[in-house]
This record gives structure tokens, sequence and C-alpha cells, in this order.
């Protein structure tokens, strides 16, 4: 699944009153790769480490199937979305994305609405985008109105993703109100994905948003959408 944006910098968190730390070092090098972790390509131990009673093993274990795809790995997976560990936590849920299924939706947006902790809110969101399922909507779009800057940026490229039209006028209002231009880019971007020529006229918009990323992302949004031309009139277009 391809998203726009994936990191933040620490300030934008700090913003919002989330603690750096070893979870930034652990956590902003996704995805996670078996090179970077040094673990053996070893699946049928990865399974069995899954379920282990050592956090540590269950949490490489966890990011090692962020990179591989194997559907055994799901039920433990989901599993480990209630782990005590917010660190096995974030990892079942960037592997959950990379191995998604319908069977995970509901239990990813359970965490979602629960999780106090914005890292995991981060990978489940990531998650839930990449299991292009309609009963996200809600949650991601409450997650791309409320949640901190690194949930909302993640949020808005899975509403791209999900492909939903509903998302059209979440993704504008944020596009014109939100205070951090990462997010806003995003949903430039995640609105031209929608492919919907309504969007036109918050694109236009956007042109003259005060970041130069949002503007060229703005931009990128309205060729994706045919539109070439900035005398072409808006009025045409209604946001429903």
């Amino acid at each position: 699944m391809k998203f726009k944006s994936g990191t933040l910098h620490p300030a934008v968190l700090q913003v919002e009153g989330v603690k750096m730390g070893v979870m930034d070092e652990l956590i902003e090098a996704e995805p996670y790769t078996l090179e970077v972790l040094e673990l053996p390509p070893d699946v049928e131990q990865l399974l069995q480490d899954l379920r282990s009673a050592d956090v540590n093993r269950r949490m490489l274990a966890a990011r090692a199937f962020s990179e591989i795809q194997d559907a055994r790995a799901v039920p433990a997976l989901i599993e480990m979305l209630d782990d005590d560990c917010p660190l096995v936590r974030v990892s079942a849920a960037y592997a959950v994305g990379r191995n998604p299924c319908s069977e995970a939706v509901e239990p990813l947006i359970a965490v979602l609405d629960r999780d106090w902790n914005g890292y995991v809110r981060k990978g489940l969101v990531w998650a839930l985008g990449n299991c292009c399922d309609a009963r996200a909507f809600d949650s991601l779009v409450e997650a791309l109105m409320t949640d901190i800057p690194a949930v909302r940026l993640w949020a808005a490229s899975a509403l791209g993703q999900l492909g939903d039209l509903r998302a059209l006028g979440p993704l504008s209002a944020a596009l014109a109100k939100d205070p951090f231009a990462v997010v806003r880019s995003n949903c430039a971007w995640a609105l031209g994905r929608l492919g919907d020529v309504r969007a036109v006229p918050s694109l236009q918009r956007a042109l003259g948003d005060i970041d130069l990323s949002v503007q060229l992302d703005a931009r990128e949004a309205l060729e994706t959408l045919g539109y070439h031309h900035e005398a072409d009139s808006a009025d045409l277009f209604e946001i429903s």
C-alpha cells in the first residue's frame, strides 16, 4: 500500500504532548525489514515466536511479519493487538497491515477506538487503509478529525486508499483547516486518489496554501483529475 507520507518531525508530536524517546527509534523506521532486524528467515520459528512468553521475541516476530506475508500469522497478530506492551501492539498493527484480511478489520477498529498510544493508533490506521474495507470509514474519519498529527496524516492517506467517495467532504475540510501542513498535503493527495472532480474547488483553493508542499500536492492532485488550467471555472463543481 502506498502512502504519501509516513513520518513526522518530532516537534509535531511534542506539540501534541507525546513524549519522544526510545519508542521513536524503534517505530519511526517502519516498514521494518528482516535485514535491519537481523532476524533469520525461519518462518516456522517466527510463527512460534508470535506466541512466546518473552515480550522481545513476540515483538521481533511481529515486526518480521511486517515484511513477510503469511496468512498463518494473522490470528496471532490479531490477538497481539491487545498485548500489554505497546511495542508489541504497534508491531502487530504494521504486520496486520502487511497481511490484510477482512477478519482483521473489526479488531483493528476496536483497538483504534480505545488504545491510548499514538504510535499504536498510527499503525492501526495504516493497517485499516491496507485492508480497504468500508467498515473502517467512520473510524478513519474520526481519526482524521480528532487525533494527533501523526495519526491524522495517515488517516487522510488511508481514506484515499479506501476509495469511498463519502471521504470527499472530510478530506476537503481537513485540507482547508488542519493546522499541520503534512496533514493538509496528505489530504490533497487523497483527494486526487479518490478521482472525483467534485474535489476540484478544494484543491484549487489549496493552490494558495501558505506551505509550498501543500501547493505542490494540490497541483498534482488536480493533474491526476485531468485538470490542467487554473482559468477553468470551479463553480461547476460542488462537494455534496
